[in-house]
């Protein structure tokens, strides 16, 4: 990372930074295939948890795919950023069990930058069944364009971010500067223009009234150009996002003095985001406003949101949970386990926190929805 910086002159903005080390393809943590996923990783996804998740998640995915209008075209399920490849596999295995039907006319599509990753999926992959899989990019979407469903799971909340910060009373942009032998530190550095302009168009208060000085937070500016890139890429059909959100009212409060910024690596959190450059995972929260004005801007229209734990339940969770009472004695060690990732998935103060955000697109936009009880929730099993 250090060389990147030398050859920028020592200085650059954070979200320049936090975008060399997660997607640079030699020294990005995501782009060099660093990552590592699950219990015994870095840090845990839902799907890393168990199986359960993706049958639920399938289900809720099923009835979106239904809901286009025109079925007799091919209908594609795109998951951008698919990691290890883990829920795609398991995905290809929910749906063959639950809608075999679709299998002849669905295919699954892997947005996946990362060659190395792109790699680890393939192998993840190999000899499913279920439905045609195909890799390719957003700009290989936008030459040919899409009817279907897309999946953003735990992916936008590592787009790149700017960070601004109170200093002397000022609202500046946060920077990363090489300081003594190589090291980095934090720096402040001027708003450019147009993000400042940003910042006055978007309506909230910033810096908050109340805050102090060195309150610092982030902001989004990734998200319309994916938005756009997406819209050009789905003609018609919808956007699950499953991330952690906070509304502005809490997000940009005075109290939440130090942002939503995050370092993961070794299952611990809470790390120096300017250590173990491209070695450990970056992410910053979601803002619900931004991201729904984001979207609108390129006619991805929000028609629902709940937290994860209530999409969960509405989906039959509790019938699972029902189920491993069910299982033999000699299977207690395998149900005392799904159980509690069972129970991690709803609990507020865990996963269960996450939003789930419902956009559409497309004629009849209107039409899209969340699955509202168990007995709809997984509708039309085949």
């Amino acid at each position: 990372m250090a060389t990147l910086l030398h050859q920028a002159g020592g200085t650059v903005p954070f979200r320049q930074f936090m975008d060399w080390a997660l997607y640079h393809p030699e020294h990005g943590y995501y782009g060099s295939g660093r990552v590592r996923i699950g219990p015994q990783g870095d840090f845990a996804t839902s799907p890393s948890l168990g199986p359960d998740f993706t049958t639920l998640l399938a289900r809720q995915l099923i009835d979106l795919l239904r809901t286009l209008p025109d079925q007799s075209v091919r209908l594609s399920l795109v998951e951008v950023g698919p990691g290890e490849g883990d829920l795609a596999a398991e995905l290809q295995t929910a749906l063959a069990h639950l809608a075999p039907d679709l299998i002849e006319r669905c295919e699954l599509v892997l947005v996946e930058r990362s060659p190395a990753l792109r790699q680890r999926q393939r192998q993840r992959l190999a000899g499913l069944g279920g439905c045609p899989v195909r890799w390719c990019s957003i700009e290989e979407l936008q030459a040919s364009p899409v009817q279907g469903v897309v999946l953003a799971h735990e992916l936008l909340d590592a787009f790149p971010v700017d960070r601004l910060v109170v200093h002397q009373g000022e609202l500046q942009l946060q920077g990363v500067v090489l300081a003594e032998q190589d090291q980095l530190a934090w720096t402040s550095l001027s708003l450019p223009s147009p993000l400042e302009e940003d910042l006055k168009r978007s309506g909230i208060d910033l810096p908050p009234p109340g805050s102090d000085d060195g309150w610092a937070t982030e902001w989004h500016v990734s998200l319309r150009r994916w938005f756009a890139s997406l819209a050009s890429a789905v003609s018609d059909g919808a956007l699950l996002v499953i991330d952690y959100a906070l509304e502005a009212s809490r997000y940009y409060a005075a109290r939440r003095a130090d942002g939503t910024l995050m370092a993961y690596r070794n299952g611990m959190a809470g790390l120096d985001p300017l250590a173990h450059a491209g070695e450990q995972d970056l992410t910053a929260h979601l803002c619900i406003e931004t991201l729904t004005a984001a979207a609108a801007q390129h006619d991805w229209q929000l028609r629902d949101q709940r937290r994860q734990g209530e999409a969960l339940l509405a989906l039959g969770l509790a019938d699972h949970l029902h189920a491993l009472q069910q299982l033999p004695a000699t299977d207690l060690s395998q149900a005392l386990r799904r159980r509690e990732a069972l129970l991690r998935l709803v609990d507020p103060a865990a996963l269960g926190d996450f939003r789930w955000l419902l956009f559409s697109r497309g004629a009849r936009a209107e039409r899209f929805s969340f699955a509202t009880a168990p007995d709809n929730a997984g509708s039309h099993p085949g």
